[in-house]
């Protein structure tokens, strides 16, 4: 009872030492060194004595281990008459696995113990088959195994353990037990464990590659007019129309103000020369607009006098065009629609003449087509 109740009280030490952080993988060797009690096993005839144990220790994964132990206990014989002074010498050597029950968060986690070894025994007793009883020693060296299960926490390169355990110990030439072939001795310990070497330096996962955009209307021109589908109100525009900010197609008009003619004449104007040559250059940088080359007159004369001088007038800007380097066939007419479309009135409100008004509408234009 009294072995069962020291056993549990190690184990439950060992709860107050859980920590936040999370359990890393450390593949560093380790020393390990622990301290506790050996339960004889009743047959021996010796008292419970204390033990120790070192070792060295790998990990190999994030749960298994390996170490290599050495362990020694000195009891002392039981006899009923006093102390004798007799005693059993126990040293060993083992190779343990270790696998730990780790869960993410904590810093103590159990593990399991399983053991292959070998032990050496110095019996002490008194020898009179053949005599008088003389004091003398039994050395022996016996197969041993050993199981067990603990608590072990971590703290960096430092660690805690309790375990308890047993080990059986092929033993069958005992003096105190002649009729004995194994022994199986209960244990019960503190320890550490101290890692050797730098402390790991742990691996910086690679960051998440960024999520593949999702396209929306806004990213796309299904028409081509240069409007996204969101904002665009007619679809399909055939290529090369011109559209305003709705996508749908707009009148355009080359601007010419200026290109004006004096009264009664259809001769381009020095002034007027410059406007056109600006007007090329439109018409270069974008070569895929149509436009129609209209002619326009003041309202005096005769309506047939009024249409060829229009007419006139907008085969001098067409010639001027075609002979500094516009494709003819991008240009519509030349058109003369005489004083039908005036965009200045002819006459004021009361009748009078309105010379400036007459001057704006001796014109040309260049309407966009597309």
């Amino acid at each position: 009872m009294k072995k069962t109740i020291l056993c549990l009280a190690l184990l439950g030490a060992m709860g107050a030492a859980q920590a936040v952080m999370a359990q890393d993988y450390d593949d560093r060797w380790y020393i390990d060194g622990s301290a506790g009690f050996n339960f004889q096993d009743n047959k021996r005839e010796n008292y419970n004595a204390p033990f120790g144990v070192i070792g060295v220790g790998k990990p190999l994964s994030p749960n298994w281990a390996l170490e290599l132990n050495f362990n020694f206990q000195n009891p002392r014989e039981r006899n009923p008459d006093g102390d004798s002074g007799m005693r059993w010498r126990q040293y060993g050597v083992s190779l343990d696995a270790l696998y730990h029950f780790r869960t993410e968060g904590r810093n103590w986690n159990p593990y399991a113990r399983v053991g292959l070894g070998w032990q050496h025994s110095e019996e002490d007793f008194f020898d009179g088959f053949n005599g008088p009883l003389v004091a003398t020693t039994r050395k022996t060296n016996n197969f041993a195994a050993n199981v067990g299960a603990g608590l072990e926490a971590n703290y960096g390169r430092y660690g805690i353990r309790t375990e308890i355990g047993a080990r059986y110990d092929a033993d069958s030439n005992s003096a105190n037990a002649p009729n004995k072939s194994y022994f199986v001795d209960l244990l019960a310990s503190v320890g550490v464990t101290v890692a050797l070497g730098p402390e790991p330096i742990k691996a910086v996962e690679p960051a998440p590659p960024p999520p593949a955009p999702v396209a929306t209307c806004a990213d796309k021109d299904s028409d081509g007019d240069g409007v996204n589908d969101c904002n665009d109100k007619c679809p399909n525009t055939p290529a090369g129309t011109t559209v305003g900010p709705d996508g749908c197609p707009v009148p355009v008009t080359i601007d010419l103000r200026g290109v004006n003619f004096d009264f009664d004449k259809s001769k381009l104007r020095p002034d007027a020369i410059e406007i056109l040559n600006q007007a090329i250059e439109v018409l270069k940088k974008y070569p895929e607009l149509k436009v129609e080359v209209a002619g326009h007159t003041d309202s005096i004369g005769t309506d047939a006098y009024n249409q060829k001088l229009s007419e006139r007038r907008a085969k001098a800007v067409y010639d001027y065009l075609t002979s500094n380097g516009v494709d003819a066939g991008r240009l519509i007419g030349p058109h003369g629609y005489g004083k039908t479309r005036p965009i200045a009135p002819n006459t004021n409100p009361d009748g009078t003449d309105n010379p400036e008004g007459r001057a704006k509408n001796r014109r040309t234009e260049l309407n966009v087509q597309n």
